[in-house]
């Protein structure tokens, strides 16, 4: 590819994630210290940006390690993060450090996902909380198994959710905020696939969604609305209220990423944590795990 095709593809690759972000030529020149006339000359493939120019707009724009690399190809660079498969040995200490993250965390449930969240991992605890599906549905726990798909599939573990309705809404909406920071088309599918996925049988049908205007940003109590959730009160996380034969266990999650990755496999790498919301549930989970032990 010749420099000015170079810079036409790094032009125009800049300007759709400047109007992604929703900032102005202005506002991003400002925060990356340059000025308007060369931002414009950029994104006109009128002028070629340096390495480094390239690495400071893709900072102050806030993009994952995998967009880095492609705007530094847009712009005619060599990539500069690694993206190696999980097999690969440079990545034997990482995986090992997060197996051992995984063991323990226990007796809580926690599991590992990638960026499209489909399972790499899990602990102990897990693979208890899925036997229902795995007598019902058996094919939602065919690798690769994506865990939202598992989450809220009428098939899988939603018709266990006591609370499906609000957590259905938190699913989807962290889902979407995920889809606007990363612009990744199969994660928009994912989205999109889930969202009209329908209820389990004898649930009442989801709220209709209200049809946002083109580039109308909404609040977060509106997304969830809009996904057909219960908007929480704003001091409180929305649980996952299971119903199991421990009885119902309530849940709220957090989320874990790796620090300072400078891989891109590695830094779409996310552990995910149940941890009891209630005593009934860490006394259950106690439990499940001297089972397991015995």
């Amino acid at each position: 590819m010749d420099q000015a095709a170079h810079r036409a593809d790094f032009g125009t690759l800049l300007r759709r994630w400047r109007g992604h972000r929703g900032l102005s030529q202005l506002a991003l020149s400002l925060d990356a210290g340059v000025s308007t006339r060369h931002l414009s000359w950029l994104e006109g493939g009128k002028s070629q940006p340096s390495r480094a120019m390239v690495l400071r707009l893709a900072t102050r724009l806030d993009l994952p390690l995998r967009e880095r690399n492609a705007l530094l190809v847009a712009a005619g660079f060599a990539p500069l993060y690694a993206e190696r498969p999980m097999s690969d040995p440079a990545l034997a200490p990482a995986l090992a450090a997060l197996r051992r993250l995984l063991a323990a965390l226990e007796p809580n449930p926690a599991l590992a996902v990638d960026r499209h969240w489909n399972l790499v991992a899990h602990n102990r605890l897990v693979p208890p909380f899925l036997a229902a599906v795995a007598e019902s549905a058996p094919g939602l726990l065919r690798p690769p198994v994506n865990v939202l798909r598992l989450s809220l599939h009428p098939q899988g573990l939603a018709p266990l959710i006591e609370n499906l309705a609000p957590w259905r809404g938190y699913v989807l909406h962290r889902l979407a905020r995920q889809v606007a920071a990363t612009d990744d088309p199969e994660l928009a599918r994912l989205h999109a696939e889930l969202q009209a996925l329908p209820p389990p049988a004898g649930a009442p049908t989801w709220p209709a969604r209200p049809a946002r205007p083109a580039g109308e940003h909404t609040s977060d109590e509106a997304d969830a609305a809009a996904a057909g959730a219960d908007v929480p009160p704003p001091d409180v996380a929305v649980p996952l209220a299971l119903r199991t034969p421990h009885g119902t266990l309530r849940f709220l999650t957090t989320l874990t990423v790796f620090g300072a990755p400078r891989d891109v496999t590695l830094s779409e790498l996310a552990v995910e944590a149940m941890l009891p919301a209630d005593e009934a549930t860490a006394a259950a989970l106690r439990e499940i795990a001297a089972g397991l032990a015995a």
